[in-house]
């Protein structure tokens, strides 16, 4: 049973006067970044900070991600008034423990500062991934299809965008100020698709921002194997992606790219590039 959700999409940007190099006034846009307390069952959660592009996704993911909720059915609603800058969470039979579940926070790295409840490495031996691969050619598509892709940051900049591949094909591409918050609506959007959809199995994760422990945590909770990042990797990050057989990858721009971890993930074509076949990471 799917929860009721409001649409409470949010302007994206906002136009402002600046002064550039020449002392000239010029309008030009900034990301209109929002704050939004979560509250579930009357309960103060989290204040986040987005852009609010899609705050009830965004909400479920986060709620998902830290694994405060199991299934999508235990959510009756979800209900955001920007009026009040505050998302209500209702569920149907509320969350087990949960004063003792988020006592403690730990705050992560990271644009727009990120939290994650509870201890970062628990359950992480409980998450199994699929063996999934991906083409040295359906990499070099998924980058050019992120380089053409119309994006807030290209008209405002200041902000990290993430996308959920099959193959080359984009199934979603999020944008906000941290790179958490933008895991946390796919999530949440993965939730609401079909079976096919949900399953991570079969997807490839990309992320502009550093693939820090918390990102290479969330992409495996949702059971993708295989994370992408235009920038480079966290040596936690790094600990957390080989412990878990996940592969990734980062530099991605262009052509270029450097797999840390699980590089038998990735099916080299010696014609495309020179890296050695069947080197183990």
């Amino acid at each position: 049973m799917l929860p009721r959700l409001t649409a409470a999409r949010a302007p994206l940007t906002e136009r402002v006067l600046a002064i550039d190099e020449h002392a000239r006034p010029i309008e030009v846009s900034i990301p209109a970044e929002r704050a939004l307390t979560l509250y579930v069952d009357q309960r103060e959660l989290v204040t986040l900070m987005t852009l609010g592009a899609h705050p009830e996704w965004l909400v479920l993911g986060y709620l998902r991600n830290q694994r405060l909720i199991g299934a999508l059915d235990e959510v009756e609603s979800v209900t955001v008034d920007w009026d009040v800058g505050a998302a209500s969470v209702k569920t149907r039979r509320g969350i087990d423990r949960m004063a003792e579940r988020t006592a403690q926070r730990v705050v992560t790295t990271g644009c727009g500062q990120g939290s994650v409840f509870g201890d970062l490495m628990a359950d992480l031996d409980n998450i199994r991934l699929d063996g999934a691969t991906l083409t040295q050619d359906q990499l070099h598509g998924l980058l050019d299809a992120i380089r053409r892709q119309e994006s807030t940051y290209k008209s405002a900049g200041s902000v990290h965008g993430c996308a959920l591949f099959h193959g080359q094909h984009m199934l979603i591409f999020v944008e906000d100020v941290g790179r958490h918050n933008a895991i946390d609506t796919i999530a949440g959007w993965m939730w609401l698709q079909d079976a096919a959809t949900q399953r991570g199995g079969d997807k490839v994760f990309y992320t502009t921002g550093r693939l820090t422990s918390e990102m290479v945590i969330k992409s495996a909770q949702m059971g993708v194997p295989i994370v992408v990042s235009r920038s480079g990797i966290t040596q936690m990050g790094l600990q957390v992606a080989r412990r878990l057989g996940l592969c990734a990858i980062g530099r991605a721009v262009n052509t270029r790219f450097l797999c840390y971890s699980a590089a038998e993930r990735v099916v080299w074509q010696p014609t495309t590039n020179g890296f050695a076949k069947g080197t183990s990471l």
